[in-house]
C-alpha cells in the first residue's frame, strides 16, 4: 500500500507553485506611486484642455483672436481716436472756372483748414495770409478739370491741398486736416 499515495495527505501549501517562485504580495508605496502619477497626469491633461478650450471660446465670442497689424492707408472704417484741431474758416467762398475746353465748369468751394491747437503762430499766419491763401486756392482749382473734382476724388484733393500748403505755402503753421464745407462743380452752358 505504500505505492498508493493518498492525494489528500499532500497539503495544498506544500507543493511549490509552477513558475518557480513565490507570489509577492505588494503593498504600500510600490503599488500606490503609479496610481498617484496616473491621476496627476490626468489632472494636468484635463487642466491644459480646459484652459485651451476656454481661451479659444473667449477669443471667438469677443471676436478678437490674434492681433493684426495693418500698414498703409488709414482710410479704413476704424481709425481710432481722431486728434482735435483748431480750424480756420476765414477763407470764404472761392468761385472759379475749371480748365476744361471748350466748355468749362464753374467751381464754388469753401475750405476749412485744421491745424494744431498748441501752435500759437498758426492762427496769426492764417489770418495774415488770408488773401494769398484765397488766391493760391483759386489758382489750384482753376488748374483742375471737372473730372478731377468729383466726389470720389475728394480725399485725394484734400491730401493734395494739405501737402501743397505745408510744403509750398505755410511757414510756421502746418495744415493737418482739410475740410470742404462746400464743393460744387456746375457745367456752364
Amino acid at each position: 500500500m505504500s505505492d498508493n499515495v493518498d492525494l489528500d495527505d499532500l497539503g495544498e501549501g506544500d507543493a511549490p507553485e509552477s513558475g518557480g517562485g513565490s507570489k509577492k504580495k505588494g503593498g504600500g508605496l510600490g503599488n500606490l506611486l503609479p496610481n498617484i502619477l496616473k491621476f496627476v497626469a490626468i489632472g494636468i491633461g484635463a487642466t491644459v484642455f480646459i484652459v485651451t478650450v476656454s481661451i479659444i471660446t473667449v477669443n471667438l465670442v469677443s471676436k478678437k483672436g490674434a492681433s493684426v497689424t495693418i500698414t498703409g492707408d488709414n482710410n479704413g472704417p476704424y481709425q481710432g481716436t481722431r486728434p482735435v484741431y483748431t480750424y480756420y474758416d476765414g477763407i470764404g467762398s472761392i468761385v472759379t472756372r475749371t480748365n476744361d475746353y471748350p466748355v468749362s465748369s464753374s467751381v464754388t468751394v469753401e475750405i476749412i483748414i485744421g491745424y494744431d491747437m498748441d501752435n500759437p503762430q498758426a492762427s496769426s499766419e492764417f489770418v495774415n495770409r488770408r488773401f494769398q491763401l484765397r488766391d493760391h486756392l483759386r489758382n489750384y482749382f482753376s488748374g483742375k478739370s471737372a473730372a478731377e473734382l468729383t466726389p470720389q476724388r475728394e480725399e485725394e484733393l484734400k491730401a493734395e491741398i494739405r501737402e501743397m500748403l505745408n510744403t509750398r505755402f505755410l511757414d510756421t503753421a502746418k495744415a493737418r486736416e482739410i475740410l470742404f464745407n462746400k464743393l460744387d462743380v456746375m457745367e456752364v452752358f
